[in-house]
């Protein structure tokens, strides 16, 4: 079963808020996101390899990636803030190719029981305009990608 993908961004606020739900145990939702090898499998919309060049997924960790296309390189890197195993990911988000625009991310696991989980997300923008910007990207049509393929790799977790 394919859970849709909610998400918000309140009129005049810095933030975007979403919610997925997960047709499987909140262990294996945090594990995917967890372990870098996990994470190349689903991060991301169709048609982008990951390269993952940094994860140290531990509280005040790091990471960096590149998604790569017949388009070109695009570099993401942030720092993991506070990791509480099957809880709560708070993390940093930055673009390469929007430098210095940092977002600051919170990700909530809950479980739902009967071996089903929820993702909660607030991405809070520097700007108004930084969050417009990635909500005009396409950013919505990518997240729900990427989480059909979390979808479809949960079962083997």
């Amino acid at each position: 079963m394919t859970n849709a993908l909610t998400l918000n961004a309140p009129v005049d606020t810095l933030a975007m808020e979403f919610t997925r739900e997960f047709d499987a145990p909140i262990a294996a939702l945090y594990r995917a996101h967890a372990d870098a090898d996990l994470v190349k499998r689903w991060l991301g919309p169709h048609g982008l390899e990951m390269t993952v060049q940094e994860w140290e997924f531990r509280s005040h960790g790091g990471y960096r990636y590149t998604h790569t296309d017949e388009h070109g390189t695009y570099v993401f890197n942030g720092t993991f803030h506070t990791v509480r195993e099957n809880e709560l990911i708070v993390q940093t988000f930055e673009f390469g190719g929007a430098p210095d625009m940092v977002n600051i991310e919170y990700l909530w696991f809950d479980d739902l029981g009967d071996g089903r989980s929820r993702l909660r997300g607030r991405s809070v923008c520097p700007s108004t305009e930084a969050r417009d910007a990635l909500l005009s990207s396409g950013m919505e049509g990518g997240m729900s990608e990427g989480y059909d393929k979390l979808d479809a790799l949960l079962p083997q977790l």
